[in-house]
Parts: structure tokens; sequence; C-alpha cells
């Protein structure tokens, strides 16, 4: 199975980022992991990455509730840049609210819509459909 090079986690609660790094850690599929706190810390680092050529992650597990950005405010921002490469964003949430699950669908996410707490077993088979 192919390892994948780099998964970007956007979360700010400590409980739910060291569970999630946890499980992308034991699923020995990962290469490397990228942490920020919020949506603005993600995106001016991403974007940094991008404007450098580098290589950017897979794989996003991104948080709806944060402060600074939220999830939603990301997303809105991160879309606008012209990328070439495929970057498959998952929202990780702990919202159940029907409406955020409509929102979400608006981002074309097709239904990469996961609600906390996440399992090793849902890490594993995001990591396997690449």
């Amino acid at each position: 199975m192919k390892k994948i090079d780099q998964v970007c986690i956007i979360e700010d609660d400590p409980t739910h980022l060291f569970i999630t790094k946890k499980y992308i850690e034991l699923s020995g599929l990962v290469e490397n992991i990228m942490v920020y706190k919020n949506g603005k810390e993600a995106y001016d680092q991403l974007k940094a990455i991008i404007t450098a050529s580098q290589k950017l992650p897979e794989i996003i597990l991104l948080d709806l509730n944060m402060p600074i950005w939220d999830g939603w405010q990301f997303l809105e921002e991160f879309l606008k840049i012209p990328i070439e490469s495929k970057i498959n964003i998952f929202i990780l949430t702990s919202s159940v609210n029907s409406e955020d699950k409509i929102h979400a669908e608006k981002f074309n996410l097709n239904g990469k819509y996961l609600v906390k707490p996440i399992t090793l077993g849902e890490i594993k088979a995001i990591l396997q459909e690449l």
C-alpha cells in the first residue's frame, strides 16, 4: 500500500488533535503530519507552501469550530487559490447539525463529513481511499 507523504490537521482542541494525530501515526500510512490551530494559520502556511512551489498535503482534516478563522472561512479562501495537485479535504467536526452538513455539500466535498471523535478505522479508511 502506498504511503501518503503529508496529512494536514487543522484543529484547535488539544484532545481531538492528540487522538487524530495518534491514529494517523498508528496507521503507519503517513510520512509527515502538519498541524495548524486555526483556519487563518493554516491558510497562511499552505499559501506560502504553494507560493514556494513546495509539496502540499494530500489530505486536510478540517475542524469547523475554531477561533480566528473557522473551517468555513478557511474553505472559502483556500478554494479560491488555483492548485494543480489534488487535495482531499475532510471536515472533521463535533457538529451534528444538519445545516452544517448541507453547507458542506456546497464545497463539493462528496460526503467527506466526519463527526468527532474519529476512530482508528475511519482514519485507515480515509488514508486507504487515496
